[in-house]
């Protein structure tokens, strides 16, 4: 009787950030990208919650993200540091609706690059989310700001999501995870040339599912 081999499983284990300012849904992110559920009940982070999202990444490798979910007050900037050590990559995440948290994601991917970084020396992998797409008031002038915003602010990329309406969400997290496995090999951004593309959209398809990053070309 032959005996079948079993491929040994290879885990990797990720430690992820989600800042930004208060109440432009980061729970909610976090809740609907872990659980695939969404609460209309609000309740704010106080300093950090925790959360735990495996993926089978591919038949020889299985991922487990640790998502640290930073409060958005203030004061909690003055203990990120604590907060951010061993983190691998990073959800910056704004209010599509609201211009000033734009604003002050700018303001938390420069504390996060003044406070961890990779071995190497390079920045961690961030990924900014331009939350509640679902909403009526999304700033199409902001949206279309936020190809330079990310090239000036070195993100690795950019989503319009939705917590409510789940668009984008796992999409965006299987990104973030992808440069993170890159880094993780040792692979370099900077030893390729970056070519901004946009995803385009099926015919029909809602124009706030629309996402837009930029990809190495190899």
């Amino acid at each position: 009787m032959a005996v079948r081999s079993v491929t040994p499983c290879t885990e990797k284990l990720f430690k992820v950030l989600v800042i930004g300012d208060l109440s432009v849904g980061k729970s909610s992110i976090v809740l609907r990208y872990v659980n695939k559920r969404f609460d209309e009940r609000y309740k704010a982070s106080i300093g950090v919650d925790f959360a735990l999202k495996t993926i089978e990444w591919d038949a020889k490798t299985v991922v487990r993200l640790q998502l640290w979910d930073i409060a958005g007050q203030e004061r909690f900037k003055k203990m990120s540091r604590v907060f951010y050590k061993e983190a691998m990559g990073a959800v910056v995440v704004f209010d599509i609706t609201n211009s000033s948290t734009l604003e002050a994601a700018s303001e938390w991917k420069q504390d996060l690059d003044s406070k961890v970084c990779l071995d190497s020396g390079r920045p961690v992998p961030a990924v900014l989310l331009a939350n509640k797409c679902d909403m009526t008031g999304r700033d199409r002038d902001l949206v279309s700001s936020l190809d330079s915003f990310c090239k000036d602010n070195s993100f690795m990329g950019w989503f319009e999501t939705s917590a409510k309406d789940n668009i984008n969400i796992d999409e965006a997290g299987a990104f973030l995870v992808k440069q993170m496995m890159l880094c993780d090999t040792g692979l370099s951004n900077e030893e390729h040339h970056w070519d901004r593309i946009k995803v385009s959209q099926a015919p029909g398809e809602n124009q706030s599912q629309s996402l837009c990053c930029w990809r190495p070309r190899l």
